[in-house]
């Protein structure tokens, strides 16, 4: 990601970019997105679809999205708008046309060297402020996965690798085995 402007912007600008253009706004600036690399495509496709299976099986209420799909984090706020890599919502009062306006549930990133940064910081506490109940930030460089879950106003941290087996907090019977993931 890269910061493209010094001034403060808006909601309006982002939704203002072209429509090929990948870009998030963080506290009014913009960050432009590379193009997702094959490995991080592929790990992406696999979390999706164990999601998206699990609450088809349990008959959820839960709606799972991929990127680029567009989350206004906050009602009042106008300056940021990210696109996770994969977002839960399970209030649908939350999803409109343009996205997701509030904090989803859960929140899925995967990084890549440019984006590093923003997911474990500027990310990090962006999540938190705004409510988000679970962060998973999926690190393909390392294989490894931070879990951060929402305890009170905090997220209480849990490290894990491509070869365990990890349990989603959101929900009381679901768990990822990542050594499934054939990378």
């Amino acid at each position: 990601m890269s910061e493209a402007f010094a001034n403060i912007y808006t909601d309006n600008d982002y939704y203002s970019l072209p429509e090929n253009v990948r870009a998030e706004l963080i506290d009014g600036q913009i960050y432009y997105m590379e193009a997702p690399s094959r490995i991080h495509q592929e790990i992406l496709v696999f979390l999706f679809k164990k999601i998206a299976d699990y609450i088809e099986q349990k008959r959820g209420n839960c709606k799972v999205y991929p990127a680029p799909f567009a989350v206004q984090l906050f009602e009042d706020n106008d300056r940021n708008v990210v696109e996770p890599d994969i977002s839960i919502i399970c209030d649908q009062n939350k999803l409109t046309d343009r996205g997701c306006t509030g904090a989803p549930d859960w929140i899925i990133e995967i990084i890549s060297p440019s984006t590093s940064s923003h997911d474990y910081i500027r990310k990090l506490n962006l999540y938190a402020a705004a409510g988000v109940k679970e962060y998973w930030i999926t690190n393909p460089i390392n294989q490894s996965v931070y879990v951060y879950f929402l305890e009170k106003d905090r997220f209480k941290t849990v490290a894990y690798t491509f070869q365990d087996k990890i349990k989603v907090n959101i929900y009381h019977d679901l768990w990822i085995d990542f050594a499934e993931l054939a990378l």
